[in-house]
C-alpha cells in the first residue's frame, strides 16, 4: 500500500484509470459521431438510448462500486486474502442485473410512448434500447472486477478491459452501422450491436484474468488460493452500502433523465439531438475525472481501513486540484471553440443545430470546477461507506430543485435549452457545495465499512 498523500501516488493509481475511463468517453462520442450522417433523429435515439439504457445499469452499476472500498480497506488492514469474495458478491450482483434487464425488454415500447419524442425517433431508440438492455450483466460485471482490481491497486486491467471494448466496439461499429465487410447496414441498430457485443467482449478478457489470476500481485502480495467461504452475512452487507451508492447514482441520473425527455424533448429532434451531442463531448471532461476522482479514493479507502483517517484530507487536496486543472482546461476549450466541435456532428441540419449547440457547450464550461470537486468528494465518501448521506442529497437537490426548476423554467416560463442549462449548472453547483459540507463535518470517520472480525 502506498502511504502518505503525494502527487506521484495519486498520478501512478490514476493514469489507468483516467485512460480507462477516456475510453469510454471515445465509445460515447464515436457511436454518436458515426450516425450523424443519418441525422439528428439517429443522433438522439442513439445518444438519449443510450442513456436511457445506463438508466437500468446504473443503479447496479452504482452498487458494485462499493466493491472497490471493502478491497482498498481490506488491503489498507493487511487482508488481501479475504478480498477474492468481494469480487464473488459482486459478480452475484451484475448476474442478478442481467436477468431484471432483460425482463424490462418489453416494457420499452410502452414507455416510449409516453414521451414527447416523434414516432420516427421513438421507433429508433426502442430498437437501440433493445440491443443495448442486453449487455446490462456484462457492463455490470466489468465494472465489479474493474473496482476489485482497482482496490487491489492495480488500476492497469481496467484500462486492459477498456480498451479491448472499444476495439471491438469501434471495429464492429464501422462494419455494421455502414455495413462494410459483406454486413447489412444497420445504422443506428448497429451501433447498438456492437456495444453490447463489447462489453461482452470486455468481461469475457476480466473472467479469464480473474480465473488465471492475472495482475493480482500488484501494489502487494497475491491473494492466496483458498475455499471462499462466500458468506450471506457478508453479501448482505455490500449491498447495506452499496445500494444507498447505486440510489445515489440512480436517482441522480433518473432525473437527468426526466430532464432531458420531458426538458428537451419537448423542444423537438433537433434540439434534443444538440444537448445530446453536448453531453457527448462532455464525457471526454467526466470520465477522465470520474477515473481521477476513483484512484483517489482508493487511496483513501486504503488509508481508512490502515487507520489513517488524517491522510484522507491530504489525499483529497491533491486530487482535488488535478481534477480540477483537467475540468478547467477542457472548459476553457469549450469556450474557445463550440462551433468547431459541434460542427463535427453536423450533417446539413439548419444553422440552429449548430449555433445553440455551441452555445449550450459555452454554458456547460461553467460547470466543469463544480464537477470536479463534487465528483472527487462523493467518491471519497463512498470509500469511506458514506454512501447514505450522499444519496440523500442527491434526492433532494435532484428530484426536490432540479427537475422542478427546469420545468418551470422550460415550459412555464418558455426559457428554452439555454434556461435549461442555467438549471443543470445551479444543481452541480450546490451539489458540490453539499458534498464539501458532509465531507468537512466528519461524519465519514465514524462509519466502519468494515466488521471488526474481518480485519
Amino acid at each position: 500500500m502506498q502511504s502518505g498523500a503525494t502527487l506521484r501516488a495519486l498520478l501512478v493509481l490514476a493514469f489507468p484509470m483516467v485512460l480507462a475511463r477516456a475510453t469510454q468517453s471515445v465509445m460515447t462520442f464515436a457511436d454518436a459521431l458515426m450516425v450523424e450522417h443519418l441525422g439528428p433523429q439517429a443522433i438522439a435515439a442513439s445518444a438519449t438510448g443510450g442513456f436511457n439504457t445506463f438508466l437500468v445499469m446504473i443503479l447496479p452499476m452504482g452498487t458494485v462500486f462499493i466493491v472497490q472500498s471493502f478491497v482498498a480497506q481490506l488491503v489498507g488492514g493487511g487482508d488481501r486474502d479475504a478480498t477474492p469474495r468481494y469480487a464473488w458478491y459482486g459478480l452475484i450482483i451484475a448476474a442478478i442485473a442481467g436477468v431484471i434487464s432483460l425482463g424490462l425488454i418489453p416494457a420499452i415500447d410502452p414507455l416510449l410512448l409516453l414521451t414527447d419524442f416523434s414516432p420516427g425517433l421513438r421507433e429508433q431508440m426502442s430498437s437501440y434500447m433493445e440491443l443495448r438492455m442486453i449487455s446490462v450483466g456484462a457492463v455490470v460485471g466489468v465494472e465489479v472486477l474493474n473496482n476489485w482490481y482497482g482496490g487491489l491497486g492495480n488500476t492497469w486491467m481496467a484500462l486492459v478491459a477498456s480498451l479491448v471494448s472499444m476495439v471491438s466496439d469501434l471495429f464492429l461499429n464501422w462494419v455494421l452501422i455502414y455495413g462494410n465487410l459483406g454486413a447489412p447496414e444497420m445504422g443506428v441498430d448497429g451501433a447498438a450491436l456492437s456495444s453490447t457485443i463489447g462489453s461482452f467482449v470486455g468481461l469475457a478478457f476480466l473472467l479469464v484474468a480473474f480465473w488465471r489470476r492475472w495482475g493480482m500481485a500488484i501494489g502487494g502480495p497475491a491473494p492466496k488460493r483458498a475455499r471462499l467461504h462466500l458468506s450471506f452475512k457478508e453479501l448482505r452487507r455490500v449491498v447495506r452500502f452499496g445500494l444507498p451508492n447505486g440510489f445515489n447514482w440512480f436517482l441522480e441520473f433518473a432525473a437527468f433523465q426526466l430532464f432531458i425527455i420531458a426538458v428537451f424533448g419537448a423542444l423537438g429532434d433537433e434540439m434534443l439531438a444538440a444537448f445530446n451531442v453536448v453531453i457527448a463531448i462532455n464525457s471526454v471532461s467526466f470520465m477522465p475525472a470520474f477515473g481521477l476522482a476513483q484512484a483517489g479514493a482508493i487511496l483513501a479507502g486504503q488509508s481508512i481501513g490502515a487507520g489513517k483517517r488524517d491522510e484522507v484530507w491530504p489525499q483529497v487536496k491533491i486530487t482535488l486540484k488535478v481534477a480540477g486543472v483537467w475540468m478547467g482546461l477542457i472548459g476553457a476549450f469549450y469556450l474557445i471553440s463550440p462551433a468547431t466541435l459541434l460542427g463535427l456532428f453536423d450533417s446539413g441540419s439548419s444553422k440552429d443545430f449548430v449555433t445553440i449547440g455551441a452555445t449550450m457547450l459555452v454554458i456547460s464550461a461553467a460547470w466543469q470546477l463544480f464537477d470536479a470537486i463534487g465528483i472527487t468528494l462523493s467518491e471519497t465518501l463512498r470509500a469511506a461507506g458514506d454512501t447514505t448521506w450522499t444519496a440523500m442529497a442527491r434526492l433532494i437537490l435532484a428530484w426536490g430543485l432540479f427537475v422542478p426548476m427546469a420545468l418551470v423554467v422550460v415550459r412555464v416560463w418558455d426559457g428554452g435549452p439555454i434556461g435549461a442549462l442555467l438549471c443543470l449548472v445551479v444543481y452541480i453547483a450546490l451539489l458540490a457545495g453539499a458534498f464539501a459540507y458532509r465531507f468537512k463535518s466528519g461524519a465519514w470517520r465514524r462509519i466502519e465499512l468494515i466488521e471488526p472480525k474481518l480485519v
